[in-house]
């Protein structure tokens, strides 16, 4: 893979499956201190839970020494220049996980550094989070090749990054938006060439009706309606949205063992009903663990 992780595609397809398995093995109980004397810088620009604790303990796991920067600490392009952030962090450290606003300020991060840099969210991609997600369906199905994923809500940052791995797994992601919120046309486009390499090519279908979008689905995944920075969108995308929850009603129409899946956080009575995240279908706290076996099994991959 490239030494960069910034967008989903930086993984070819055909290495999805075996950083999965290694991820699985390193859940197991295997050993790796891949990154033992090392460093890692992370770098925030948004606030979280999951992401800065399974990088935190999944570094420490792995040997290294984890350090965080706040916001407030860096303010990268404010405070000072992205480019000289980037060279200093890599001037000491020896990766940098940075989870930040717009993908060009990832991408100028890259350019400026030497060492690995991971994409622990922008407003484009959560690819880090699709390998969790993908970590999970394989551990409950064994296999993903016809696996159908029904993604409900805006076509995001999460939807964009998950729509490469289902498809790059040989799977098929559906998506059902309200007109405006759809999967971008041009990831829809490079899911194309992404997978023009893989002899396990999938595809990923833009729908308008929730009820068609879950029909004969192994998982159904959702997120917020609103996300950080969208604040002031809020009122309208409620209104947009109307229609578009996840709730037990709507999972009758997917397969009868289908697994609800969420990112975290939620808003419960918005994008899910009140019970989805302690429904008998739901793995969204299986998801959250797995960020950090997933992005062990990452680390070590760049690393080596």
């Amino acid at each position: 893979m490239n030494k960069h992780f910034l967008r989903f595609r930086d993984l070819p397809a055909t290495d999805i499956s075996p950083l999965l398995y290694r991820a699985i093995e390193l859940k197991s109980g295997a050993e790796s201190r891949a990154l033992e004397g090392k460093s890692v810088a992370l770098i925030f620009e948004k606030p979280s839970l999951r992401t800065k604790l399974s990088f935190w303990i999944g570094a420490q796991k792995l040997g290294a020494n984890p350090l965080y920067f706040s916001p407030e600490e860096v303010g990268l392009g404010k405070r000072e220049p992205v480019a000289d952030v980037a060279k200093v962090v890599a001037s000491m450290a020896d990766m940098a996980v940075v989870r930040t606003f717009a993908q060009v300020t990832l991408d100028e991060f890259g350019e400026n550094s030497n060492i690995p840099v991971i994409n622990a969210l922008t407003d484009e991609e959560h690819p880090c989070q699709a390998l969790a997600d993908v970590m999970t369906m394989l551990e409950i199905r064994g296999y993903l090749d016809d696996v159908r994923v029904a993604f409900v809500g805006d076509g995001n940052n999460v939807a964009a990054s998950l729509s490469y791995a289902v498809a790059g797994l040989g799977g098929t992601m559906v998506i059902a938006s309200p007109h405006g919120y759809e999967l971008p046309y041009g990831v829809r486009s490079d899911n194309a060439d992404y997978i023009s390499d893989s002899d396990r090519a999938g595809s990923v279908i833009q729908l308008r009706d929730p009820v068609e979008g879950v029909r004969h689905a192994d998982f159904v995944y959702t997120d917020v309606w609103t996300s950080m920075g969208q604040e002031a969108e809020t009122a309208q995308r409620l209104k947009d949205f109307h229609g578009y929850q996840v709730n037990p009603e709507l999972m009758e129409y997917a397969k009868p063992q289908a697994r609800f899946m969420h990112d975290m956080p939620a808003h419960p009575g918005e994008e899910v009903s009140e019970d989805m995240l302690y429904h008998p279908s739901s793995v969204c706290f299986q998801q959250a663990e797995n960020r950090m076996w997933a992005q062990m099994a990452l680390m070590e991959t760049i690393m080596s």
